[in-house]
């Protein structure tokens, strides 16, 4: 009974003390990105494992001789990620301000990512696969680095730490003793092993295509690059067995945004 007692009490002030850490990561935005995060794990400590993954996949990159193997392609994408970089500002200012790394991986995996602190892979799979134009090339990357700039996979890893606290609720709500070291992987595994959530994706998705307006790409393209990876991977699986938005509902939901942030491509020059 004793035992009983002290969880309850324990999942109650942890309840009670989430209030306290709840914030948003960025300005809204013209997209409304400005939904309260639950974040418990700290800023420093997914940089600090973003930076040890990041350089690790790198070093095994090299290893395996397909960095930055094709020099043209490598400078289109940081051309383009330049640009985008040029407008987290929009989000959230200290963006601008951090080491921001932009690497090519060739590999067939039609994916790209980016890490906590702007740490960006892009597989040549996904530019092939799709036949990606710049503009969609800049929806992809705008939307991998919208995960970065809200703090999505550290918002998923603190969701896990408050699962796994238990009767350590009050402690981990205390303070995480963060120099364990299997907190090092986190960055690699919420940003590149696990799928975000719908909620995230699409907050991604909204984020990512208000950068590529604003950056001067057009944001119809973005609607595009999902059209065309709806039909690359065929019959889409339903939307409720799927920690992802259906592509149906992903392209009516990016032709709505894209309608939203249109005159902010038109402001930055675009026909």
């Amino acid at each position: 009974m004793k035992r009983v007692f002290l969880f309850l009490t324990g999942i109650s002030v942890l309840f009670l003390c989430t209030g306290c850490l709840t914030s948003s990561t960025t300005a809204a935005g013209d997209v409304g990105a400005d939904r309260k995060q639950l974040l418990i794990v700290s800023e420093a400590t997914m940089e600090q494992s973003a930076v040890e993954s990041y350089s690790q996949v790198l070093e095994e990159a090299k290893n395996n001789k397909t960095l930055n193997t094709d020099a043209a392609m490598t400078a289109r994408v940081r051309g383009i990620a330049d640009k985008l970089i040029a407008q987290t500002g929009a989000f959230r200012e200290d963006a601008l301000k951090w080491d921001w790394q932009v690497n090519v991986i060739t590999d067939d995996t039609v994916n790209a990512w980016c890490m906590p602190g702007g740490k960006i892979v892009v597989y040549t799979g996904i530019i092939k696969s799709l036949d990606l134009t710049d503009a969609q090339l800049a929806a992809v990357m705008g939307h991998e680095i919208a995960h970065a700039l809200r703090e999505h996979s550290r918002e998923r890893a603190s969701q896990e730490q408050i699962k796994a606290a238990g009767l350590s609720a009050v402690s981990a709500v205390a303070g995480l003793d963060e120099t364990k070291a299997g907190l090092l992987a986190l960055a690699a595994q919420y940003t590149i092993s696990l799928p975000f959530s719908r909620s995230h994706e699409t907050e991604a998705d909204h984020i990512g295509t208000e950068l590529m307006a604003r950056a001067g790409y057009n944001p119809e393209e973005a609607v595009a690059v999902w059209k065309k990876m709806s039909e690359l991977s065929g019959s889409s699986v339903p939307e409720l067995m799927s920690t992802h938005p259906s592509h149906e509902s992903r392209i009516k939901d990016l032709e709505e945004i894209s309608r939203k942030v249109y005159p902010l491509y038109i402001a930055a020059g675009g026909k």
